[in-house]
């Protein structure tokens, strides 16, 4: 889909975003992108570096720093180290654009169809990724969660 736009140099055209068909502009299909359970162990060694320089610890959290940690904690769907080393190794196999690996990383779909209902373009860009090839991902990931 293209959509037209007119600025001080003149009409231009844009193909509009769609994350779907992973047409989410260049700057986001670069970026580095973490999972959950990735800021929380960053977050974590942080707080831990935080508490150790200062006598009163709570004296150098911001309050935005402690809801960031509590957040991604909370929603962390792994918590051991190696279990989030492995899920990301896991996943970065498949070829996955950042962002498409830290959606499956922080939401753990557990069917192919959800896996596609939250990240349809899994099945697009001639990848190839079949529903097998899914779901063996899916099954690594479970078994990663099951033994951690």
């Amino acid at each position: 889909m293209l959509k037209l736009s007119v600025n001080m140099s003149g009409p231009s055209v844009e193909e509009e975003e769609n994350a779907a068909e992973l047409k989410i502009g260049d700057e986001f299909l670069k970026a580095k992108c973490l999972m959950n359970c990735e800021v929380s162990l960053i977050l974590e060694h942080k707080y831990e570096q935080l508490q150790q320089m200062s006598e009163d610890p709570m004296n150098q959290v911001s309050q935005v720093f402690e809801k960031s940690l509590q957040y991604v904690k909370r929603f962390s769907r792994y918590k051991n180290p190696d279990a989030v080393r492995q899920v990301r190794e896991l996943l970065s196999r498949y070829q996955l654009a950042e962002f498409e690996l830290c959606v499956l990383g922080n939401l753990c779909p557990e069917t192919v169809e959800e896996a596609i209902a939250m990240v349809p373009s899994i099945k697009s860009r001639g990848r190839g990724h079949d529903d097998e090839a899914i779901e063996k991902m899916l099954n690594d990931m479970s078994l990663i969660k099951k033994f951690e």
